[in-house]
C-alpha cells in the first residue's frame, strides 16, 4: 500500500494561514513535492485579480522542500456551489468565477453552472438573467403570475359570487415556463434558482 503524502511541520499550520470563511478558495500543491511524498501546498484566496493567484502559487513553490519545484495543481476547493474545478483549471477562470460569486453569492455559481460557459460574455448576464431563489418552481411561477397582475385582473374582471370557480393551474403554468425554455433553473440549498432563458 502506498504511503500518505508526509507533511512538513512548518507546513501543517502554514497552508490554512488564509482562513476565508464563505469566499471560494482553492487549495494549489506542488506536483513535485507531492511525487516525492510531500503534501506542500497552500490555501489561496481564489476571488482576487489572476496575477495575485499566481503570484500567491509561485510564493508557495519558492518555499518547497523540493528544489526547481515549478509545476501545481488544484487539490481541493471550497465555497465554488455546485461547480466543480479541474485540477489544472486555468486561474484566469477561476479568479473570474470566484469573483463572481464574492460580489453575488452563491447563485452566481449556479448560473456558471447551468451557462456552461465560463466565458466573460455569458457570466456577464447574470445580473440581468438571475429571477431570485425560491422554494419551489411552482412558488416562482405564483409570484410571475401576480407580478404580471393577472390576479388583479381576475378579481376586476370576474364577478365575486363566480371568483371561487375560478382556477388558475400554476403547477402547469410552472412546468410550461420551463419546458418552453423561458426559464432555466438549478436546485440548490433548499429551494431552485430562478434564470431566464439561456442564449
Amino acid at each position: 500500500m502506498e504511503d500518505e503524502p508526509k507533511i512538513p511541520e512548518d507546513e501543517q499550520t502554514q497552508d490554512r494561514t488564509e482562513q476565508l470563511d464563505d469566499q471560494p478558495r482553492i487549495y494549489v500543491a506542488s506536483l513535485s513535492d507531492y511525487n516525492d511524498g510531500y503534501l506542500h501546498g497552500t490555501w489561496i484566496n481564489a476571488a482576487q485579480e489572476p496575477e495575485d493567484i499566481h503570484a500567491a502559487i509561485q510564493d508557495m513553490l519558492a518555499r518547497s522542500p523540493t528544489p526547481g519545484a515549478e509545476e501545481y495543481a488544484i487539490h481541493d476547493y471550497e465555497n465554488f456551489g455546485p461547480l466543480r474545478l479541474d485540477e489544472y483549471e486555468s486561474i484566469e477562470t477561476v479568479a473570474l468565477l470566484a469573483r463572481g460569486i464574492a460580489e453575488h453569492g452563491v447563485a452566481y455559481a449556479h448560473w456558471a453552472a447551468v451557462v456552461e460557459d465560463s466565458s466573460p460574455e455569458a457570466l456577464g448576464r447574470f445580473e440581468d438573467a438571475y429571477r431570485g431563489h425560491f422554494d419551489s418552481l411552482v412558488d416562482y411561477a405564483a409570484q410571475l403570475f401576480d407580478d404580471f397582475g393577472y390576479n388583479d385582473l381576475i378579481e376586476t374582471i370576474v364577478p365575486e359570487h363566480l371568483r371561487s370557480y375560478v382556477r388558475i393551474d400554476i403547477e402547469a403554468f410552472a412546468r410550461d415556463l420551463e419546458a418552453s425554455g423561458s426559464i432555466t433553473t438549478s436546485e440548490g440549498d433548499g429551494g431552485v434558482y430562478v434564470f431566464d432563458e439561456i442564449y
